[in-house]
């Protein structure tokens, strides 16, 4: 049967300029602005990809990286299903923030969220200045699987959401599934699974 799933990921960030959008856009659309892009509070977008023939539909809420929209971010923690934390690979000081996101991930977001670390801009060698190794020894401290990507150069864009994606589906739909191939409920032709939490984020509250 054709199932559609849906997922709800949060691109999270506190620095600025460190590609979320962009990365966001090439995902989305297969297109890339060197025009720097700022979210103004949060944004979204909406992909459908199949995952071991089933549809997942992909909401994507990319989050703004200033500090007066910090409260407005948190809200949308208990909707997500997985989290997208990124830093830029030529920035130190968003690479040294993401022990900050994963404190608030900790305390806002559902316990057992999927989550993944991103070094963006890995394209821009002659200014990088964190490691490959210390971004998988940062992501191997929290127990994250870990990509490097680059918007521009559209490296490891789809394998990053595909990844989450599958941490999402492994977790969420696969399991749940277990009990009805031991016919204990029936399965329908559409699945929606989303958090518990009432307070999900709709995409009306952006407009």
């Amino acid at each position: 049967m054709d199932h559609v799933i849906d997922s709800h990921i949060l691109f999270l960030s506190f620095n600025l300029g460190v590609g979320k959008s962009c990365l966001l856009l090439r995902f989305s659309d297969d297109s890339f602005t060197p025009s720097f892009i700022t979210t103004i509070g949060i944004d979204f977008k909406i992909r459908t990809i199949e995952l071991d023939g089933k549809r997942i539909k992909l909401q994507i809420w990319d989050t703004a990286g200033q500090e007066r929209f910090r409260t407005i971010t948190t809200a949308y923690y208990r909707g997500a299903m997985g989290i997208l934390l990124v830093y830029d690979v030529t920035d130190e000081r968003s690479f040294n923030n993401i022990h900050n996101w994963i404190r608030n991930v900790e305390q806002h977001a559902n316990e057992g969220v999927d989550k993944i670390l991103i070094g963006n801009k890995c394209d821009i060698d002659e200014r990088k200045v964190i490691t490959t190794d210390q971004g998988k020894a940062l992501a191997n401290e929290y127990g994250l699987s870990f990509l490097e990507t680059s918007a521009k150069s559209n490296i490891n864009v789809e394998e990053a959401f595909y990844k989450l994606a599958r941490h999402i589906k492994k977790r969420l739909i696969d399991s749940a599934e277990e009990p009805s191939r031991a016919g204990n409920y029936p399965l329908g032709d559409n699945i929606n699974i989303n958090s518990q939490d009432s307070s999900k984020p709709t995409s009306n509250c952006c407009q």
